[in-house]
């Protein structure tokens, strides 16, 4: 396994597909700050509960002068169904399906439950600083107060 870009490295900057068919990287917001969080999959508890939570605080990010950006290997169209139906305010990117952004973090990997194996994504936050570096980030992301977390983050970053 390659080694995981971390704290001081640059965030990686692999494009993906945005909501309205043009593509997004990390690079589009230099000169601010980049809160990036990738969860596993649209429409269930954990991730919806997430969207919902930097939805809430989206407003107190802007102020902080980040940005939100939501990733998971979804597809436009269903992000968009995603969006419209829990009425989120946070921009959500379809990392490709092979050698996207969540590879090359090292995020997107096997895993297991009840004994069955398959591919997914590892629950991780990333705040990019306004030069593309990665100022901090949090693995393995529960839900609970994690959105909270980041913004004070973002505020001191």
């Amino acid at each position: 396994m390659s080694t995981r870009p971390d704290i001081g490295d640059k965030m990686p900057d692999i494009a993906m597909a945005g909501p309205d068919g043009g593509t997004i990287k990390p690079s589009d917001y230099r000169g601010r700050k980049l809160v990036i969080f990738f969860y596993p999959k649209d429409d269930t508890p954990g991730c919806t509960t997430e969207n919902k939570d930097f939805t809430a605080l989206a407003e107190q990010f802007g102020k902080a002068g980040a940005a939100l950006l939501g990733v998971s290997k979804d597809s436009p169209e269903k992000h968009a169904k995603f969006t419209a139906k829990h009425d989120l305010g946070v921009r959500l990117a379809s990392d490709p399906p092979e050698n996207g952004l969540a590879d090359a973090l090292g995020i997107w990997g096997e895993k297991s439950m009840y004994g069955r194996k398959y591919m997914g994504m590892e629950r991780t936050t990333y705040l990019v600083a306004r030069d593309g570096t990665i100022d901090q980030v949090w693995r393995k992301v529960k839900v609970k107060g994690h959105a909270e977390a980041v913004l004070q983050a973002a505020k001191q970053a």
